[in-house]
C-alpha cells in the first residue's frame, strides 16, 4: 500500500512538474534568427504542416509543444493562411493567438477593367510576391491548366483585386480570376433579358467587352449596350473603333485612319456583321450587366462628347450633325 501511494504521488508531482514545464515553455519568448522576421502560411496546410514548418524556420524550438498547445486550446483548425510579419519576440502562446487572427501582410494584384490579356500578363510577371509558372506558356496552355473550355484567352479573367500569400503561383491566380467571371457571367446571364439577340454567355462576354472599351461613364452603358443590340437585331454592322484597333495589335500607333477600317480582318466590325470571334478586354460588371439587359432605346448611333459622356441619336443625320458638333470627325 505504501509503495502504491508513493507511485501514486510520484505521478502527481510529475504531472505538476511536466505542466509547470510546458507552461512556462510556451510562454516563453522565442529567439527569432533576425526581426523583423517574414513567412508565409499556404493556404490547406495542416496544424503539422505548419508546425514543422516554423521548427524548420528556426521560429519554434520544436515542432510538437506547438501542436499539444494549439489542440490543448482548442485551435487545431484555427490558423489562417497568409505572408506574416514578426517584428518583436513572441511565446508560442502569442504565436498561436497571431496566427488564429490572421493579421497578415497583405499582397494583392488588381486587374483592371478594359484590359487586354497581354497587359493582365505583364502584370502578373512584373509582381515580386509572385511565382511566375506561366512566363513561359501560351494562352491555350493556361488555360489548359486552369481547367477553361475556352480556346483564346482574351476576356475570361474578372477584373478585381486579389489578396495572395508570397510565392502563390500565378496559375492559381488565373484559375480564381477566371472562375470569378465564370460564376459572375452565369449569375448575370440567369437575368438576362430573354429577347436580346445572344445566343451564349460567351456571346454576352463579347458585347460586353466591346461595352467596356467604349465608355468609361458607368451610366452610359446599358444605353450603348442597347446600341449594339439593335444594330444586331438589324442587321446591321457594329461598326465599333475599338474591336478594329484590337484587331490592329501592338502596330496601332494611337491614329485610327480611313484604311484601317477598311482593312478586312475578323475584328474589324466595319468589314464584318455580328459580334468579332472573342472579347477584346476584361468587361466589368456594369459592362456584363449592361450587355444582357440593354436599356430599351431607339438609337442606333452614339459619339463621344468629350467629357466621358456619349451623344445618341435615332438617325443618321443626326448623328453626323452631333460628331461635327462634338468631334468633328468621320462618322461612325
Amino acid at each position: 500500500m505504501r509503495t502504491l501511494k508513493r507511485f501514486v504521488l510520484f505521478v502527481i508531482v510529475a504531472i505538476i512538474c511536466s505542466v509547470t514545464w510546458f507552461y512556462h515553455h510556451v510562454n516563453n519568448d522565442i529567439q527569432l534568427p533576425v526581426v523583423p522576421y517574414e513567412f508565409s502560411i499556404e493556404q490547406g496546410n495542416s496544424l503539422k504542416n505548419i508546425s514543422q514548418q516554423l521548427a524548420n524556420a528556426e521560429i519554434l524550438p520544436n515542432n510538437w509543444s506547438f501542436i499539444l498547445l494549439a489542440r490543448l486550446m482548442g485551435h487545431e483548425s484555427a490558423l489562417k493562411a497568409g505572408d506574416y510579419i514578426l517584428n518583436q519576440q513572441f511565446s508560442q502562446v502569442a504565436l498561436l493567438e497571431y496566427l488564429i487572427e490572421g493579421d497578415v501582410k497583405q499582397n494583392e494584384i488588381r486587374f483592371i477593367e478594359g484590359w487586354t490579356f497581354s497587359q493582365l500578363r505583364n502584370v502578373l510577371n512584373e509582381h515580386p510576391a509572385i511565382r511566375h509558372d506561366t512566363v513561359n506558356l501560351s494562352g491555350q496552355e493556361i488555360l489548359q491548366l486552369i481547367g477553361a473550355n475556352e480556346t483564346a484567352p482574351e476576356g475570361l479573367f474578372f477584373p478585381d483585386t486579389y489578396y495572395l500569400i508570397k510565392n502563390s503561383s500565378d496559375i492559381e491566380i488565373l484559375r480564381r480570376a477566371y472562375f470569378r467571371m465564370q460564376e459572375q457571367l452565369t449569375a448575370v446571364w440567369s437575368q438576362r433579358n430573354e429577347s436580346i439577340p445572344l445566343s451564349t454567355m460567351y456571346d454576352a462576354l463579347v458585347l460586353a467587352s466591346i461595352v467596356e472599351k467604349e465608355t468609361g461613364m458607368e451610366s452610359d452603358r446599358a444605353e450603348i449596350a442597347g446600341v449594339f443590340i439593335n444594330r444586331l437585331r438589324l442587321g446591321m454592322r457594329l461598326q465599333t473603333d475599338p474591336t478594329v484597333i484590337y484587331g490592329i495589335g501592338e502596330t496601332f500607333d494611337g491614329n485610327l485612319r480611313k484604311k484601317d477600317l477598311q482593312t478586312d480582318h475578323a475584328y474589324n466590325t466595319y468589314t464584318r456583321a455580328g459580334l468579332p470571334p472573342t472579347p477584346i478586354a476584361l468587361p466589368g460588371l456594369t459592362s456584363i450587366q449592361a450587355a444582357v439587359n440593354p436599356a430599351k432605346t431607339n438609337a442606333l448611333y452614339f459619339v463621344a462628347k468629350g467629357n466621358g459622356e456619349s451623344k445618341f441619336s435615332t438617325n443618321l443625320a443626326d448623328h453626323n450633325r452631333a460628331v461635327a458638333k462634338y468631334q468633328k470627325r468621320r462618322t461612325r
